[in-house]
């Protein structure tokens, strides 16, 4: 994939990975507090009316969960206990 200059230079690979980092980041620094997908976008996004921003928002929180490491019960995210674990061993 070529990187999108008017991206900062990052593919769009690397743009989301850098929004799970971001996503994943703020929910284990927030925990054990569990936020709605809402909430979660006050805390992340700079521009709520940017639609870019919100889908990004949202991949991220899709891919997290596919993988196993954000959980959802349909209106809350928290991370999983892999999640934490990861948190937990300080690299």
């Amino acid at each position: 994939m070529q990187a999108d200059p008017t991206q900062g230079g990052l593919s769009p690979a690397d743009r989301d990975r850098q929004w799970q980092r971001i996503v994943l980041s703020r929910v284990l620094v927030l925990h054990p507090t569990h936020l709605t997908l809402s909430e979660l976008a006050a805390e992340v996004v700079d521009d709520p009316d940017d639609f870019g921003e919100g889908d990004a928002l949202a991949r991220a929180v899709r891919d997290l969960t596919a993988v196993g490491l954000l959980r959802t019960n349909g209106v809350l995210l928290m991370p999983t206990r892999a999640a934490l674990h990861f948190d937990s061993l300080d690299l």
